[in-house]
């Protein structure tokens, strides 16, 4: 058993405090750094579409909620619980409608999601299993749209990770748009096609 870990910060004005365990605690980082991003480029999330894939604790569905979006946060069963008390507990009831968890395993629960319904995609550390790749690029691609972008923030750790990017420009166009040195966090833009948006 490992104890549960507290962690904070602030966005938009709202604390946030998540509880989480170690093994979700190193994903993080990834995370915060997408949400800093989000916040300091100014991107207009108001009513928009959002779906978040491989949530673990919350932290980045819930930061989406509170700067204005409709927000779908998902991960596999066995994390639903946690995941949806660290949103009960962080946004506030006027705000909770507009955030809604639910189960998505890659390439498996595809049918109970529209395809192409989302205006953005987002993952923080979600490329670190090899054996997921081939489901989580279906998954994005059940899901986007040809207006739909998809943002991921990961760490390059591993030769396996450069594959994984080398799969996703086989199937989108993708750039990366930030680096964020003092925690070494990638994030990728990518867009079906040869679209290049602004947000």
């Amino acid at each position: 058993f490992l104890p549960p870990v507290m962690f904070g910060d602030s966005w938009s004005s709202y604390h946030i405090q998540v509880v989480t365990s170690v093994v979700f605690f190193f994903s993080l980082l990834p995370a915060v750094v997408l949400c800093a991003y989000l916040e300091m480029e100014g991107i207009d999330l108001k009513d928009r579409s959002v779906i978040e894939l491989g949530a673990g604790t919350g932290l980045l569905g819930i930061v989406v909620t509170l700067l204005g979006a409709h927000v779908t946060i998902t991960d596999r069963a066995a994390a639903l619980e946690f995941l949806e008390s660290n949103v009960q507990a962080n946004l506030p009831p006027e705000l909770r409608p507009r955030a809604v968890v639910k189960e998505l395993t890659w390439g498996k629960d595809l049918d109970n999601f529209t395809p192409g319904a989302f205006d953005f995609i987002l993952g923080a550390d979600i490329v670190y299993l090899e054996e997921t790749f081939a489901e989580l690029l279906q998954t994005l691609e059940h899901l986007c749209s040809e207006r739909t972008v998809i943002l991921l923030s990961c760490r390059i750790r591993y030769e396996r990770d450069l594959k994984f990017l080398k799969m996703l420009r086989e199937r989108f166009s993708v750039s990366e748009v930030h680096y964020d040195s003092s925690k070494d966090v990638h994030i990728y833009k990518a867009q079906r096609g040869s679209r290049r948006d602004d947000f």
